[in-house]
């Protein structure tokens, strides 16, 4: 038993992460550590070293990844073996560059991602009829990936019938699809004013005329949605209802109702993109919960799992609707990958995406605290659920300059002007699920929030 072990961390190791895993193999190749020889409670290293715990479960991650230590379900970690030379130790990235762009999860230790991934790939691989997964498969994805889709939807939308249900190759592939059934060329489509990217280039490629909504911190504003439908004629609304991206905004129910009202009144088609929409435990029911037979609702593993599963489930209106997009998806991808849905039904099957969904969620709450922490004195705009916030700059900064500084810090942000339909605001949406730990996201916010505290002409001293 060496439960007492305490290792000792020189001052500027670098990531106090890698500075516990460079401790713990060198202890292992003095001999002060011998194999099977018991490692300390995370949580208990954690106070003892004044750290995060997060930076503990990092540390003890990576020296099993590196084959260190092994570790079990309520027996703890253990010494495996002899340790690696130390030139074969992780380094960190020389160049002190974080990534806020990328609007992704986080991965942290506790969803055991790679794990899960190994251990389902595993079961799959010796199933019966598993290699009937690796043939080509419907392209609205086949009855069992369905069949788990309508159970994981139908949580927050209620009973979908099977036949209104399609299995993409991810949200991005789904949105093509999507507006190639809906939208003519020349067709208005109604979105927020600040809107996904990803959306404006798939909605432009149709020829479809966007048309900015106002909103205000809670979202779309109903009545800004109402002149529209006066005057415009719009096919389609699109919209981001929980989380949105990049605003943040949540739309409260009574706003959600009334939408769906206005849409229905107007013959509106809504396009609802719930990327976020497993985030929140509490978040109101979805717009295809309300109105199923004029909404398009797409829920994507990517913003809530991985971006590297490439699944989304679509709920369409009607049978109808489910052909005509089966042939779109057909025409855009084939099929989604048929061994990554079958690893999200099995997750979904077994409980582990609930867990994973879980993992992520408690994650990002740590983030937000980081971030609040962090940039506790400038105008943000976030949800404690979500990765990622919207920072509206203070003057007499500008976005395009702000953008360019952080640049030359190593920090990549991304400024309203991706996302704007008509004038940007001083505003950039800032990613925190990319940075591997919160030591090195409170690093990359510290050097943003002192970035900020200075006039834009006196950048030179601060860089």
């Amino acid at each position: 038993m060496m439960e007492s072990w305490s290792p000792t961390i020189a001052a500027g190791a670098g990531p106090k992460y890698l500075a516990i895993v460079k401790a713990l193999a060198d202890d292992i190749r003095s001999g002060r550590l011998s194999p099977g020889a018991r490692l300390p409670p995370q949580r208990a290293l954690a106070k003892h070293l004044d750290v995060d715990l997060t930076t503990v479960t990092r540390a003890f991650n990576e020296a099993r990844r590196m084959g260190l230590i092994d570790a079990s379900a309520g027996r703890g970690s253990f010494v495996r073996g002899s340790a690696l030379p130390s030139a074969s130790l992780p380094r960190p990235d020389p160049s002190g560059s974080v990534d806020f762009s990328m609007n992704m999860p986080p991965q942290p230790a506790e969803a055991r991602l790679a794990e899960r991934i190994e251990a389902g790939l595993s079961r799959l691989a010796g199933s019966p009829g598993f290699l009937d997964r690796m043939q080509y498969q419907d392209s609205a994805g086949n009855l069992a990936d369905r069949a788990a889709a309508a159970e994981w939807l139908g949580r927050r939308l209620g009973p979908v019938p099977l036949q209104r249900i399609l299995v993409a190759g991810g949200a991005q592939a789904a949105l093509a699809a999507v507006l190639a059934v809906v939208l003519r060329p020349g067709d208005t489509l109604c979105v927020p004013a600040l809107t996904y990217p990803g959306l404006r280039m798939a909605a432009e490629r149709r020829g479809g005329r966007l048309m900015p909504v106002a909103c205000d911190d809670a979202g779309v504003i109903p009545a800004a949605f109402l002149a529209c439908c006066r005057s415009e004629r719009p096919r389609a609304l699109y919209l981001v209802p929980t989380l949105d991206n990049p605003t943040t905004a949540t739309l409260p129910p009574d706003r959600r109702e009334r939408i769906a009202q206005i849409a229905r009144a107007h013959g509106v088609t809504i396009i609802e993109d719930d990327a976020y929409g497993a985030l929140p435990p509490d978040a109101p029911a979805p717009l295809a919960a309300l109105a199923g037979d004029i909404t398009w609702h797409i829920a994507t593993l990517s913003k809530c799992v991985s971006p590297g599963l490439r699944i989304a489930y679509v709920a369409v209106p009607g049978t109808n609707e489910a052909v005509r997009l089966a042939a779109e998806l057909r025409a855009i991808s084939m099929m989604a990958s048929p061994l990554a849905a079958a690893l999200a039904s099995q997750w979904i099957a077994q409980g582990d995406l609930d867990r994973i969904i879980a993992a992520i969620r408690r994650e990002n709450g740590l983030r937000q605290a980081v971030a609040r922490e962090t940039l506790r004195d400038l105008d943000l705009q976030a949800h404690p659920c979500g990765h990622h916030l919207w920072l509206r700059l203070p003057a007499p900064w500008r976005r395009g300059e702000f953008g360019a500084h952080a640049r030359q810090l190593g920090l990549s942000v991304i400024v309203s002007d991706a996302f704007a339909v008509g004038p940007a605001p001083e505003a950039i949406r800032i990613s925190l699920g990319a940075a591997p730990d919160c030591e090195t996201l409170r690093y990359g916010l510290s050097l943003l929030a002192t970035l900020l505290s200075h006039p834009p002409g006196a950048i030179s001293t601060v860089v």
